[in-house]
């Protein structure tokens, strides 16, 4: 069984491949000039699409920030007509306005197809049973997965965040393969089954999860798989850059495949914004490669991380990022040492 869903992008030589995201980096530039933000910032800083002649030259754009969505609130980011927007997702706002990305038909195609390949690569396979337990609605990780889902074809089951006697159900009638759904969730969806007096192992068919959109460690992971008897496939994604469907582990679980295709990363210092060596940890920036209606260009994910030396065993020729370290945000400082609550969970975890 073939193991890519799109074999020619995810397999593509380097080159090609850059090529390919310099094309689409100078496309984005283009686009997000026709928005009220980007138009006046570039304008004001003397920018235009001559600007960049190599994908090095991205370090020549400002960084764009949560902030600045804020401050642009309701349609300063968007870059095409309102009549052409079919949706938008938005962040709960509890500090202020709230950060909301537009979607044209083309972006969420295009978001649909990456989610497909996300779930293809770890494992999952047209005639699945994929239950989805997340919440639907302004947060993208309920229709994130079910359009990428459906687009692969599986039996989507949308059963939403929650009330884990009906998971349970649509699990053991239905059949469900496979399942996304939050780490913490899944730890008390395993409590109840312990209640309930069902085996995993024994009365249902699960055998992948995919998980993410909250922190957690790798002890956390490796105990849904002992308490479920599958593998458990780590997301990455963020709202900003379409939602889930930003980064995937494969089969292999080495790093999480970015689809250099759709995004453009960068590692930078947090403190200077420089460029960190390659394979050191810094704060992710991402610009968005094919997206129509609200493009980003070096947006502040917040997010810590690397970018992992090598190449995996799979073929793919994206990079892998590591996992998720902490937040550049909220960092403290004991005696010198930088510490990160993460690092705290992952100790307490052991």
């Amino acid at each position: 069984m073939t193991m890519y869903w799109e074999r020619e992008i995810e397999t593509l030589p380097r080159p090609e491949l850059e090529a390919l995201q310099l094309s689409r980096l100078r496309q984005t530039v283009q686009q997000a000039l026709r928005s009220p933000y980007y138009a006046a910032l570039y304008r004001q800083l003397g920018l235009s699409l001559n600007a960049i002649g190599s994908l090095s030259d991205i370090g020549k754009l400002p960084l764009t920030t949560k902030q600045d969505l804020r401050d642009s609130f309701p349609y300063g980011l968007l870059a095409i007509g309102k009549s052409d927007v079919i949706r938008l997702h938005s962040s709960s706002g509890t500090t202020g306005n709230p950060t909301v990305v537009f979607h044209n038909q083309h972006d969420i195609d295009s978001w649909s197809s990456l989610m497909a390949r996300s779930l293809y690569a770890a494992g999952v396979r047209p005639s699945d049973v994929f239950q989805n337990i997340c919440g639907y609605g302004l947060f993208t990780g309920g229709l994130g997965f079910q359009y990428g889902a459906e687009r692969l074809g599986c039996l989507t089951i949308p059963a939403g965040a929650g009330n884990s006697q009906r998971q349970i159900k649509l699990m053991r009638d239905f059949g469900t393969n496979a399942v996304h759904a939050i780490p913490s969730y899944l730890h008390r969806l395993a409590e109840v089954m312990a209640q309930e007096g069902f085996d995993p192992h024994k009365t249902t068919e699960l055998r992948i999860f995919i998980v993410g959109a909250e922190p957690h460690s790798e002890e956390q992971r490796q105990r849904i798989e002992a308490a479920f008897g599958v593998k458990a496939y780590n997301s990455y994604g963020l709202s900003e850059m379409n939602g889930p469907g930003v980064a995937f582990e494969c089969t292999r679980q080495n790093g999480l495949h970015v689809w250099e295709d759709a995004f453009l990363v960068e590692i930078i210092h947090p403190e200077t914004l420089e460029p960190v060596a390659e394979g050191e940890i810094g704060e992710l920036v991402m610009s968005t490669l094919d997206r129509q209606a609200m493009p980003l260009l070096r947006f502040r994910t917040g997010d810590l991380t690397r970018i992992l030396p090598g190449t995996c065993p799979c073929g793919r020729t994206h990079r892998r990022l590591d996992r998720i370290t902490g937040r550049s945000d909220d960092m403290f400082i004991v005696k010198g040492c930088n510490i990160f609550p993460m690092q705290i969970e992952g100790v307490l975890m052991k």
